[in-house]
């Protein structure tokens, strides 16, 4: 039942949070070569968009621009993407699913394709998925792709590259500055590329954008997170070998504990820093007193440090404040000193279970937050299969970005 409100809680916040990303001045250009200024939601797309959301002003109603509609779009100061129907190679690039052909296999197609460098030698980017290719085109000429193809070359099943980009780019754009063995050195990765597209730019002296000359972004937070447990254990030790002794049957008091821990935060830099890879290695701990059973005596020490690794989704509220949740899966590692003591049978070592972690926070100024987590049910004698347990824990976790 916690789990079906906290996924209804979950459901709810990422619908309502969603509309929250903005809309951006820009512009966008339709087939009668009409510009038009607007305001664009920025998603800051991984995968190149098929259509776009945008308002005429910033409280008139959101309309829809589809790849047919528009020739061009541009966010100023951040992208921007023009519409071309262009041939694309959409071999494989997955080592088990090579193809034996060395050259490219086109097909022609409708696409948003990202400017990069924008001048007398222009470079595009087309990301879907792992499969990522580049494109240009020089004073105004049909935009083609540069060709990058990885194939088996025999039945041996070696993996061979046609580099045929190197060959395009020394063929289309000269410069007397450039050798072949710059060429020879170039790699089909976006900074490479960037770099080689301004030097041409700059060589045949050519206004020349760079799109991609953004701010440093944030992309690793360190985090301090203190916090409180509240968690309870409850057992169940059963003696198959001796049917009529029944089951010890024990729900320990609940605890409010005390945890710590330290949490690297790993932020994607695509879909504006939403989504992150996080880490936090974590103490915690848990003991009572001994409780009263029927003919004896049952408590617990338990401590153990948690790793949760999982990852966290952002919605912004405004520029200071988000909401975030997070799920991890949390590897468990038991101190040497964690049992389960009766007083009249054999003292449990006990040996968790991993298991999973839910969390919904808040967080201000990117410096400080507050989650709410729930972890799921952790057995606690992996190794004893004839003991059933429960340990069921919620945390408060109060967190400080230091770097």
């Amino acid at each position: 039942m916690k789990m079906q409100l906290l996924f209804l809680l979950l459901t709810v916040l990422s619908i309502n949070c969603y509309s929250q990303i903005n809309f951006e001045k820009g512009h966008y250009i339709n087939n009668e070569n009409q510009k038009v200024q607007c305001f664009i939601k920025n998603v800051d797309w991984r995968n190149n968009p098929k259509e776009i959301y945008y308002k005429l002003s910033e409280d008139s109603e959101t309309k829809i621009l589809t790849i047919k509609s528009v020739k061009e779009f541009e966010i100023y100061n951040i992208s921007k993407y023009v519409s071309s129907i262009v041939k694309i190679d959409r071999s494989s690039d997955n080592l088990n699913k090579l193809s034996d052909k060395k050259e490219p296999i086109f097909s022609e197609e409708e696409l948003f394709l990202k400017v990069l460098v924008e001048g007398k030698a222009t470079l595009y980017q087309f990301v879907e998925g792992n499969r990522v290719r580049y494109l240009y085109n020089k004073e105004g000429s049909s935009i083609e792709q540069l060709i990058l193809k990885r194939y088996y070359a025999n039945e041996y099943l070696v993996a061979h590259t046609n580099n045929e980009f190197r060959r395009q780019l020394w063929k289309d754009l000269k410069c007397s500055n450039f050798k072949m063995s710059k060429l020879e050195k170039l790699a089909y990765k976006k900074n490479s590329l960037i770099r080689f597209f301004i030097e041409y730019n700059e060589c045949n002296n050519s206004n020349v954008k760079n799109f991609e000359k953004k701010e440093k972004k944030d992309l690793f937070n360190l985090n301090i997170r203190p916090g409180f447990n509240s968690s309870f254990l409850s057992l169940i030790r059963k003696r198959p070998s001796i049917s009529t002794i029944s089951p010890i049957d024990a729900g320990l008091e609940s605890q409010l504990t005390f945890r710590f821990g330290v949490e690297a935060e790993f932020i994607m830099g695509f879909n504006k820093n939403k989504w992150a890879i996080i880490f936090e290695p974590t103490y915690q701990y848990y003991k009572t007193s001994e409780v009263e059973l029927t003919n004896q005596t049952v408590k617990a020490d338990y401590s153990s440090i948690e790793l949760p690794i999982g990852i966290r989704h952002y919605f912004f509220l405004n520029d200071k404040s988000k909401l975030f949740i997070n799920g991890s899966y949390v590897f468990d590692f038991v101190g040497s000193k964690s049992t389960v003591d009766f007083s009249f049978l054999p003292n449990l070592e006990i040996d968790t279970r991993h298991n999973a972690a839910f969390g919904i926070g808040y967080k201000q100024n990117d410096k400080y937050s507050l989650e709410f987590r729930y972890f799921t049910k952790r057995g606690f004698f992996e190794k004893a299969t004839w003991n059933d347990s429960n340990y069921n824990t919620i945390s408060v976790i109060f967190g400080y970005t230091f770097f």
